[in-house]
């Protein structure tokens, strides 16, 4: 995986191939958005190239997701159906969230009355799904078998600091063992909406366990974690290519007087409103620190590109369906409807010569290879 691939199809002759990063937020049930939008733009490109699908993930060396963005991001990693993806949560979202905190009162029943039975039936739902999808496949088995580098951020509670798997070029063994499945266990993990993580140590002998909490408490948006990655591993002329994708996030903002700054835990859901504030300020902060990184490093001499998509705001009448644990039918629709919209405006963006943004995909869309409509045979590999 060290050497730099060839020049991509459409470059000219004397251009090196981007080294390719796709950054995947969290977002919870939101993770439904995210899988429909790609399947979607991909699914328009198939269709104009002849081909029964594309393999997105194989278009890129490296792919960091967090929280749900590391199921989408696991699933694009080992060549599986994006409709797949798709119908993970549609199927199994409200046995994953089984209780939905909409007030205050939900909150106090949630707490007082159903205690851990919700959190425990989310994680056996959870796990069950995952099975489903990733199978027993480990994070060196992507990396050995199909040359994409994952980075999964978390948090060890062990020591209540960052984690990340890891397994890229420069990267050391630790991670290598780890089951797909686990990893996402591990970065979704969401406090108050899940359970924490306990999940087998696979260098250990004795049984160990490692607990582990969302990684979105503090990478929610891992566009830093790719892009730091990058820069350690990509040849130094070769240009990177940072393409980050939210969750359909909530058009928030409160106008508040001096007497509501006094908010109790009550107020507050009893945390459960925390974490959809924590998402949509680590949205905006990280995504303009990349950009801001990726400017300085481009006029250092090391060209470094990151692409928002999609940047149009979020309608007004979405409000009611985003919030990270609202599994109705109703929330998931809509959620899949607006995720057609937005890839349909990143199509015409691809459409358009003068967009250098749409230039951007449209050349990563003309890039990727073909793959069967029903997903990458591990066995020929």
């Amino acid at each position: 995986m060290d050497e730099v691939k060839q020049p991509a199809a459409g470059l000219p002759k004397t251009a090196m191939r981007p080294y390719r990063v796709l950054s995947l937020d969290g977002g919870g049930m939101r993770g439904v958005y995210t899988a429909e939008f790609l399947h979607r733009l991909t699914s328009y490109f198939a269709r104009i190239r002849g081909e029964e699908a594309l393999d997105l993930g194989k278009g890129f060396d490296l792919i960091t997701g967090t929280s749900t963005g590391a199921i989408v991001a696991c699933a694009l990693a080992i060549g599986k159906p994006l409709d797949e993806v798709v119908e993970l949560y549609k199927e199994n979202g409200r046995h994953i969230f089984p209780h939905r905190i909409k007030g205050v009162l939900s909150a106090l029943y949630r707490a007082l009355l159903l205690g851990e039975t919700v959190v425990r039936a989310g994680d056996d739902a959870l796990r069950e799904a995952l099975v489903g999808v990733l199978g027993e496949l480990r994070v060196i088995d992507v990396y050995e078998r199909r040359e994409i580098s994952l980075s999964v951020p978390t948090v060890a509670m062990k020591t209540h600091r960052s984690w990340v798997f890891k397994k890229t070029p420069k990267s050391g063994p630790r991670d290598d063992l780890y089951p797909l499945v686990d990893v996402c266990m591990a970065s979704s993990a969401a406090p108050i909406y899940r359970s924490l993580a306990a999940i087998d140590d696979p260098m250990a002998k004795h049984g160990l366990k490692q607990i582990f909490a969302d990684g979105g408490l503090w990478a929610n948006n891992p566009i830093l974690v790719g892009m730091i990655d990058a820069l350690a591993v990509a040849p130094p002329g070769q240009p990177i290519e940072v393409f980050s994708l939210g969750t359909c996030s909530r058009p928030e903002g409160e106008h508040l007087t001096e007497r509501e700054v006094h908010r109790s835990m009550l107020k507050w859901k009893l945390g459960a409103d925390v974490a959809p504030l924590s998402i949509t300020a680590q949205e905006f902060a990280f995504d303009n620190m990349a950009r801001f990184l990726a400017g300085i490093l481009t006029q250092a001499g090391r060209p470094v590109r990151t692409l928002r998509f999609p940047k149009k705001d979020v309608p007004a009448e979405m409000m009611p369906f985003l919030a990270l644990d609202d599994a109705r039918k109703a929330a998931v629709d809509r959620l899949i409807q607006q995720a057609n919209s937005d890839a349909d405006v990143t199509k015409s963006a691809c459409d358009d010569l003068n967009n250098a943004d749409g230039r951007m995909v449209r050349a990563l869309m003309m890039d990727l290879p073909a793959m069967p409509a029903t997903g990458v045979d591990w066995s020929a590999l």
